[in-house]
């Protein structure tokens, strides 16, 4: 079994877990839709959500929908670099840890001893690299499990047994659940299957089990948090603040925050 680390990330999530409440955790590319709401919603998260995913923009980001590339590419083109969205990460509250979400090439290139070193010094707590399997990369992996921040997996629901507990073995701060198949984008169901997935997932680590990939709703959102430790909201979010800027993307979290507070998640000691 695995044990959860002592990140900000992982004290947030051990105490929400202990109370019952589901975690929301939502998803923004940095830079979208510009450096100044970017750092204009991180500042007004205290309270709406309890950590967040800041995406640092690639040019193939080929996990994420329409939604996601198209704002990363927004981003890129308005001059947002690796280093940009570190010092985003440097001007938000320490009040809401903050997850890295990067493909590996803007690590490789950034370098990965500098990155995780500035990432550190930033404020993160925790990283997520999309496009590198567990195992892939010892080396790195090692490097990341060894610095401040959490190295945390995504677990697609066809995992099976012997490889799941090969990627949790190694995790750190929570167990990034893809409820569905594909890549990101909203959805107008949640799997049928996801139950299962989720107690799949529970038998082989004690770290929180958190569920993103198409929640997209309150009331999916709601259905997600008692199944689970918490919800990872992107596209959604990421296509309102497209359209109607912070004050859009605030009114959307706030409706997010009341549905899960309406619900208890299981608790998992």
């Amino acid at each position: 079994m695995t044990t959860s680390s002592e990140s900000p990330l992982a004290r947030r999530l051990a105490d929400l877990r202990a109370a019952g409440r589901p975690a929301l955790i939502p998803y923004l590319t940095a830079g979208h839709p510009g450096p100044a709401a970017t750092r204009e919603l991180l500042g007004a998260l205290d309270g709406l959500a309890d950590a967040v995913e800041l995406g640092i923009p690639f040019s193939d980001p080929l996990a994420d929908g329409p939604v996601i590339q198209r704002a990363s590419h927004e981003a890129l083109a308005a001059g947002m670099t690796p280093a940009g969205a570190l010092a985003l990460v440097a001007a938000a509250p320490a009040s809401v840890p903050v997850v890295l979400f990067s493909y590996l090439n803007p690590v490789l290139q950034y370098g990965p001893e500098g990155f995780l070193r500035d990432a550190a010094a930033a404020g993160a707590s925790g990283l997520i690299l999309t496009d590198l399997p567990a195992g892939a990369d010892p080396a790195l992996e090692a490097a990341v499990r060894a610095s401040a921040l959490d190295l945390i997996p995504l677990v697609a629901p066809t995992t099976t047994p012997a490889r799941l507990r090969r990627i949790v073995a190694g995790a750190q701060g929570f167990v990034y659940l893809v409820a569905r198949l594909g890549v990101t984008g909203a959805s107008a169901d949640i799997d049928a299957g996801l139950e299962a997935s989720v107690a799949a997932v529970r038998a082989a680590t004690s770290l929180p089990v958190l569920v993103g990939f198409g929640v997209s709703t309150p009331e999916q959102a709601a259905r997600v948090g008692t199944l689970a430790d918490g919800v990872v909201v992107g596209s959604a979010l990421v296509e309102r603040l497209g359209r109607g800027g912070v004050s859009a993307g605030v009114e959307f979290l706030a409706g997010l925050r009341s549905a899960l507070d309406g619900v208890r998640s299981p608790i998992h000691a």
